[in-house]
């Protein structure tokens, strides 16, 4: 690890942004120790960056040459500009530090553009072939940071992303929706006889809520695999943090860390095997 300290500024700037964009990992966070943390923080500072990219456009092109710059920047094809960037930097400082593989990350990048269409999603395979490749990847690159990679892990990973992305995709189907986008695989709707211009419309039917109930269904049992999978994980390189969060866990309010420790699956790279 870089015995380098990271300038402030970054690692607060990614600390904000991830703060104000995704809670429950920057929660998540209080429960690691500094080094750990920045790492973390630079790993969801990057996914806030792409995941909002679909919001700051409104044609596909200038989203994929925001998406392409990741990549270039990922394999080295970008220099000063990057140095300029707080989340690049953190992010490759991560990398470095903690020894981080570059593809994941780079596919994390591409697999979003899907995000920039409104092509529907067409199967639940390439559901999961997309969340693969984002959620479980991120929960894969976090585990990474906490403790010594294993297949261990790595199977946790991808079935608490799994369970976490769907739950995402059916979260955010009102939003989705309002924008004529879907995630919801074509493959369901039609088992279930639903109609897309419905789901566009806000229209609530039982068709609708079967295949939201065979979602559910799906998420649970990843989620259940994923926590049996749980106690294979090696112990964390560290022993008491999850004891001793971090003193800005004790600036939230009561109510905001009972929403976070709600969403336990987003802690479980922080947490000791039970």
């Amino acid at each position: 690890m870089s015995s380098a300290a990271p300038p402030a500024d970054s690692v607060a700037f990614c600390a904000g942004l991830v703060r104000s964009h995704d809670f429950p990992r920057y929660a998540a966070t209080l429960f690691a120790p500094a080094a750990e943390r920045q790492a973390l923080l630079a790993l969801y500072a990057f996914n806030v960056e792409i995941v909002r990219v679909r919001d700051q456009v409104s044609q596909p092109l200038p989203g994929e040459i925001r998406l392409q710059w990741w990549t270039d920047m990922l394999s080295g094809h970008v220099h000063g500009s990057a140095e300029g960037n707080p989340v690049a930097a953190e992010l490759l400082r991560a990398i470095s530090d903690f020894d981080l593989p570059v593809e994941p990350l780079s596919l994390l990048a591409d697999e979003h553009q899907f995000d920039l269409y409104n092509d529907p999603m067409p199967t639940m395979a390439a559901l999961e072939g997309y969340l693969d490749a984002t959620c479980s990847a991120l929960f894969a690159l976090a585990a990474r940071v906490m403790a010594l990679p294993s297949e261990a892990a790595e199977h946790v990973a991808r079935h608490a992303g799994l369970a976490q992305g769907i739950a995402q995709v059916i979260a955010n189907l009102p939003r989705d929706s309002a924008h004529r986008q879907l995630f919801l695989p074509q493959q369901l709707l039609a088992a279930h006889g639903c109609q897309m211009e419905d789901v566009f419309a806000g229209t609530e039917t039982p068709n609708l809520h079967a295949v939201l109930g065979q979602l559910v269904g799906e998420a649970e049992q990843h989620l259940t695999t994923a926590l049996s999978l749980l106690p294979e994980v090696p112990a964390p390189l560290y022993q008491d943090s999850s004891k001793t969060p971090s003193p800005d866990i004790m600036k939230m309010s009561g109510s905001a860390a009972r929403r976070s420790f709600q969403s336990l699956p987003v802690f479980w790279p922080v947490m000791e095997p039970m």
